[in-house]
């Protein structure tokens, strides 16, 4: 139980890589927000999972686009469990489309939520952290901020972004003992790609060397390893959880 009487707040944690991380992070003895727009009773399921573990668990609605919203579910954080430990930047959207033809809206929704909601958690347990002299931020980027991606100018730039914002605050929360991290995950078999054609389907398996799709499990091992302490002296790095696609 690495995380027994440690608080998480994970966002986007009701569906995909978030559930995985919220579950993980439980089942290690984290107390956990999970964090929701609109899968409420997805995000009562996984908090229910949680508790089934001997832990606490919050689902708490709150649009990462909106400050207020998100310094309100840290402020329930602390009045809750009395601190916040760890912050997972998770929640993500995509709105793929060629760049000629990209509205205004496609762009700005997903640079708001996967890359500003990130900015607004930081904002939000930062000082809190500072504090403490200690906490754990994992930023969950995408190899596409390293590589690029087909119908995905908006997305690929706001995982970029997550990556400059991940070396930036880990240097300037340095001081105070707390680490700051990305995690860069592959294609994983998520929503995301529920409805991928079989023909791109296997033309993304074919550039894979371990030749297969990631499991959110596999990202959740890797977010708890930066968030527990045999990470305690890294910060500011990217890991690539993607089976080689980035080699």
């Amino acid at each position: 139980m690495k995380f027994k009487g440690r608080v998480a707040i994970v966002t986007g944690g009701a569906r995909g890589i978030g559930r995985a991380i919220a579950l993980a992070l439980g089942a290690e003895g984290a107390n956990v927000v999970v964090n929701y727009l609109s899968a409420g009773d997805a995000a009562e399921a996984v908090a229910g999972a949680i508790r089934g573990y001997g832990q606490q668990a919050l689902p708490f609605q709150a649009d990462v686009r909106n400050l207020e919203e998100v310094k309100a579910m840290a402020g329930r954080a602390r009045e809750t469990f009395g601190r916040i430990d760890i912050l997972v930047n998770n929640a993500g959207i995509v709105r793929d489309n060629y760049v000629t033809f990209m509205k205004n809206e496609e762009w700005d929704d997903v640079l708001d939520i996967d890359l500003k909601g990130a900015y607004h958690g930081i904002k939000a347990v930062g000082r809190e952290m500072m504090r403490q002299k200690s906490g754990r931020i994992v930023n969950i980027s995408s190899d596409a901020g390293l590589m690029g991606d087909l119908m995905r100018a908006n997305y690929a730039s706001a995982k970029a972004g997550l990556i400059g914002l991940t070396k930036t605050v880990a240097r300037e929360f340095a001081p105070s003992g707390i680490t700051v991290n990305a995690v860069s995950p592959g294609i994983v078999e998520t929503d995301m790609i529920a409805g991928m054609a079989e023909s791109r389907r296997q033309k993304q398996l074919d550039r894979i060397p371990l030749g297969r799709f990631g499991r959110p499990e596999e990202v959740a091992q890797v977010v708890l390893f930066l968030a527990s302490d045999a990470a305690q002296y890294i910060t500011g790095e990217v890991l690539c959880v993607d089976g080689g696609l980035r080699m």
